[in-house]
């Protein structure tokens, strides 16, 4: 038996496709290109609800496109300038007594429970 890859054993060379193989694969990849290719977003528009067009409620598209972001502008400067070290801190510590106060008023009401799916809900 004659090897038709060398690469592929001989116990498998059934399961490699011959010339007509690649000219099907070939033509069926040629034919979907030419397929993919009428599958424009303009186009979309035109093909019928029934057959999965777009929903009949559907708004209209905008006569022109929108204009792309200015990706590459930098903003403008900021009003306020950043805080620096000592507001900082002072904001964490007020931050930490707020929550110290809360945490006591939070301790007095107990948590609602929750279903876990083994007990119906009343």
């Amino acid at each position: 038996m004659s090897r038709v890859w060398p690469s592929v054993p001989s116990e498998l060379q059934h399961l490699v496709p011959g010339r007509t193989g690649r000219g099907r694969a070939g033509a069926v990849l040629a034919l979907f290109a030419i397929l993919m290719g009428g599958c424009t977003t303009s186009q979309i528009d035109q093909i019928p609800h029934s057959i999965g067009g777009l929903p009949e409620g559907a708004p209209a598209r905008p006569a022109a496109p929108p204009a792309y972001p200015a990706v590459h502008d930098m903003p403008p400067p900021r009003a306020q300038p950043l805080l620096d070290e000592e507001e900082q801190k002072r904001l964490e510590k007020d931050l930490i007594n707020i929550r110290n106060r809360q945490a006591p008023e939070q301790a007095k009401t107990p948590p609602k429970p929750q279903n876990t799916g083994q007990k119906p809900n009343p």
